[in-house]
C-alpha cells in the first residue's frame, strides 16, 4: 500500500492531473467529503488529507510514504528525513516582502533602521533579512497578514503572492522578491528503499506529465 499525503485546495486540484497520469483517481472529492483517508481506484494507493504545513511531518515520520508540499512549507520544515525527487511545477507563486503604500522601505533599509516584519514564514524571513544585513523584529502570525501594516503591528510582511490582488485590495505593495515557490514531491526515505517497486512507476508518470506540460 502506498499512502500519499495531500492538502485540500489549490495543491490538490493541480495534483489531480498528475495522479490521473499515474492511473490514480480519488474515490471521493476531499472538498466535499469529511473523510481524512480517501481510497482510490487502485487498491494499493490511498490519499491522506492533512493540513499543508503537516505534509512534510507525516512523510518524514512514516505516516505517509510520499506527499506533495509547497517549497515554502519545506523551507520552514527544514526538509529533514525527506527525499525530494521532483519539482512538480504546480501551485506556483512568489515569496515577497510587502509594505503599505507610501512606506519608504528602501529608505529605511538604507539608513539601517530596525524593521518590524509580520509573517508565518519565520525561518525564510530571518534568513532573507540576515543575508541582506537588515535588522528586523519578526512577529509570527498565522493569517490575515495584510492587516499587520494597516494597524501598525508591523512595517512589512513576508508572504506568498500569486496575482497580487489581495495586496492591492488592502493598500499594500510588493517591494522585494525573496524566492519563487512551487510544490515538490517528497518521499519518506525508508519507503524509498522498501517500496521502490511501487513508487518508481509513480515517479515516472509524474515526470512524464510534467515534461508534457507547456513551458
Amino acid at each position: 500500500m502506498i499512502t500519499i499525503a495531500l492538502s485540500k485546495g489549490r495543491i490538490f486540484e493541480e495534483t489531480r492531473p498528475l495522479l490521473a497520469a499515474a492511473g490514480i483517481v480519488p474515490a471521493e472529492d476531499p472538498e466535499a467529503s469529511r473523510k481524512l483517508i480517501i481510497p482510490t481506484n487502485r487498491a494499493d494507493v490511498r490519499l491522506l488529507i492533512v493540513r499543508a504545513t503537516d505534509v512534510p511531518t507525516y512523510v518524514q515520520h512514516g505516516g505517509a510514504d510520499m506527499g506533495i508540499a509547497g517549497r515554502d512549507v519545506l523551507i520552514e520544515h527544514g526538509g529533514e528525513g525527506l527525499y525530494q525527487p521532483l519539482d512538480l511545477k504546480i501551485a506556483r507563486c512568489r515569496m515577497m516582502v510587502a509594505v503599505r503604500e507610501g512606506f519608504d522601505y528602501a529608505g529605511r533599509v538604507k539608513e539601517g533602521a530596525r524593521i518590524r516584519v509580520a509573517t508565518k514564514y519565520v525561518s525564510t524571513a530571518r534568513e532573507h533579512f540576515a543575508s541582506k544585513g537588515v535588522h528586523v523584529d519578526l512577529i509570527k502570525l498565522y493569517g490575515s497578514m495584510e492587516l499587520a501594516p494597516l494597524v501598525g503591528l508591523a512595517d512589512a510582511i513576508v508572504d506568498l503572492v500569486s496575482t497580487g490582488g489581495t495586496l492591492k485590495a488592502n493598500g499594500l505593495v510588493a517591494v522585494e522578491h525573496i524566492t519563487d515557490i512551487s510544490s515538490r514531491l517528497v518521499v519518506n526515505q525508508a519507503s524509498l528503499k522498501t517500496k521502490r517497486a511501487l513508487l518508481r512507476p509513480l515517479f515516472d508518470a509524474f515526470t512524464s506529465a510534467i515534461e508534457s506540460q507547456p513551458a
